[in-house]
C-alpha cells in the first residue's frame, strides 16, 4: 500500500492521496451495509414475511436513508466529518443488533421496521459525510475525478463486494450469520476511514447548527425559482427507483426459471461492475455529447429497454445465464448514464449552486424507499408483470422530462465550488 503514503500514484489518478485510506475504509464499509440487498427480501418471504411486508420494511428503511443524505452535509458542517460518521457508525451498529439479534431471528416484524429503519440512517451519515470531506480537502481542479472515485468505492462495496461475498457466505455460514459479518466489515472499514486516515477537516464554516438547518431547508424554494432543478430532482428518483426495486421481487420472479438466489447474487454483482466502469465511461460521453442528451437517450430510453429485456430474458434464455448477465450488465451501464445530472444541475443556476445540488441529494435518498414503496403498493394489483412495465414507463418518462432540462443561452459550463459539493451521483 506504498501509494497511500507516498500519494503519487493516488494523486496521479485524481484521488487525493490524503484521504487515501478513507477511500478504502467507505469501500470496505459499504461491503458490510450492502451484503443483504439482493437476498434479505426472498429470504424473508421464504419464512412468512408478504411481499406486501418485505416492500414496507424496505419503504421505511429507504425512508430513513433520504432523511440521513439530506441531514449529513450540514452535520458535517456543525459537529465535523469524523463525529458525524462515527455517529453514523453508532446507528448503523445499534440497529444492526436489534434487526438482526431480535427482528430476523425472532422473526418479529413488529421489531423489524423500526431497526431496520434505525440502520438506515448509519451509512449516509458514514459515507456521505466522507463525500463532503472529499469536496472540502480537493483541490478544484482535481474535484471532478475525485468525487468519481467516491461512487467507484461507494457502489464497489455495496453492489459488487457485498453481492459476492453474501453468495459465498450464505451457503458457508448461513444468513443469519451473514448478516452479523456485516458488523466485522464496517468495523474495519471505520478503522481505515477513521483511524489509519489521519487527516483532519477543521470546519470553517461558523454558523450555527440551527442556522445551517434553515438554510438547507431555505433551499426547497429553488424549485419555485428555477422549475428545472425540481424535474432534474424527479429525474434524479426515478434514476435508481429500479435499483431498488428490484432486489424486492425480482429474486422471487427469477426462481420460478430455476435461477436460484446464490446465481441472482452473481447477476447483481455484475451488473454494477458494469456500472461502475460505466460511471466513468459516460462522464466523458457527457462532454462530448451533451449532459441532457447523454442523460435523456442513454439513462432514460436506455434504461427503459434494459429492465424489460432483462425481466423477459428468464423466459428465453434460463438455461443460457451469461445471456441474461449481459443484458444486466447493459442495465448497469444505462443506468450510469443519468451521471451528468451532477454536472447539469448546478450549471442550471447562478448562484444558488449549493440549493440545486441539495434538490439533486434529496433525490438520491428518495428513490431508496420509492423503489420498494411501488412494489408494495402495486404488486397485488398487477403482479410482477406489471410492476416491471411501471419501472419501464418512469425511465421513458424520465426521458421525455430531460427535454425540459436545458442549459440557458449562451450558458457557459460553471465550477462548482466544493462547498457546493454533498451527495450528488
Amino acid at each position: 500500500m506504498k501509494a497511500l503514503t507516498s500519494g503519487n500514484l493516488l494523486d496521479r489518478v485524481g484521488m487525493p492521496s490524503r484521504l487515501g485510506w478513507g477511500y478504502l475504509g467507505i469501500l470496505i464499509f459499504m461491503m458490510g451495509d450492502g451484503l443483504e440487498q439482493g437476498w434479505l427480501s426472498p429470504y424473508l418471504l421464504h419464512h412468512g414475511l408478504s411481499m406486501e411486508q418485505s416492500a414496507a420494511l424496505f419503504t421505511m428503511y429507504g425512508v430513513t436513508i433520504a432523511i440521513s443524505s439530506w441531514f449529513s452535509g450540514v452535520l458535517v458542517d456543525t459537529f465535523g466529518a469524523k463525529k458525524t460518521m462515527l455517529a453514523g457508525l453508532f446507528l448503523y451498529i445499534l440497529g444492526t443488533i436489534g434487526f438482526v439479534g431480535i427482528g430476523i431471528s425472532h422473526l418479529s416484524f413488529a421489531t423489524m421496521i423500526p431497526t431496520y429503519a434505525l440502520r438506515g440512517f448509519g451509512y449516509p451519515l458514514f459515507a456521505y459525510s466522507f463525500l463532503v470531506w472529499i469536496a472540502y480537502r480537493s483541490p478544484q481542479h482535481q474535484l471532478g475525478a475525485a468525487v468519481g472515485w467516491f461512487w467507484f468505492v461507494f457502489t464497489g462495496g455495496m453492489n459488487v463486494l457485498g453481492a459476492y461475498y453474501s453468495s459465498w457466505a450464505i451457503q458457508h455460514i448461513g444468513h443469519i450469520n451473514t448478516l452479523w459479518s456485516a458488523l466485522v466489515w464496517v468495523l474495519i472499514g471505520a478503522v481505515f476511514a477513521l483511524v489509519i486516515n489521519r487527516d483532519k477537516l477543521e470546519r470553517e464554516n461558523k454558523l450555527s447548527g440551527k442556522q445551517h438547518v434553515k438554510e438547507m431547508l431555505n433551499g426547497l424554494t429553488i424549485v419555485k425559482k428555477e422549475p428545472k432543478v425540481g424535474i432534474a430532482g424527479i429525474v434524479r428518483i426515478i434514476n435508481q427507483t429500479a435499483q431498488y426495486a428490484f432486489p424486492v421481487f425480482l429474486p422471487i420472479y427469477m426462481e420460478q426459471y430455476g435461477i436460484q438466489t446464490s446465481t441472482w447474487l452473481h447477476i447483481w454483482g455484475s451488473i454494477f461492475i458494469g456500472n461502475i466502469g460505466f460511471n466513468l465511461i459516460f462522464g466523458f460521453v457527457g462532454d462530448k455529447f451533451g449532459w441532457r442528451n447523454t442523460v435523456m437517450w442513454f439513462g432514460g430510453v436506455g434504461c427503459g429497454i434494459f429492465t424489460l429485456l432483462l425481466y423477459y430474458s428468464p423466459v428465453y434464455f434460463s438455461d443460457h445465464i451469461w445471456v441474461i448477465q449481459i443484458i444486466g450488465i447493459l442495465w448497469g451501464g444505462c443506468l450510469a448514464g443519468f451521471v451528468p445530472l451532477s454536472a447539469l444541475v448546478p450549471s442550471l443556476v447562478k448562484t444558488e449552486k449549493g440549493a440545486a445540488m441539495s434538490i439533486l441529494n434529496l433525490g438520491a435518498g428518495l428513490c431508496v424507499f420509492v423503489g420498494p414503496a411501488l412494489v408494495g403498493t402495486f404488486i397485488n394489483l398487477v403482479g410482477s408483470d406489471g410492476i416491471i412495465w411501471i419501472l419501464a414507463g418512469l425511465y421513458f418518462i424520465s426521458a421525455f422530462l430531460m427535454r425540459f432540462v436545458y442549459l440557458p443561452n449562451n450558458a457557459k459550463i460553471v465550477e462548482i465550488k466544493p462547498e457546493d459539493m454533498t451527495l450528488s451521483h
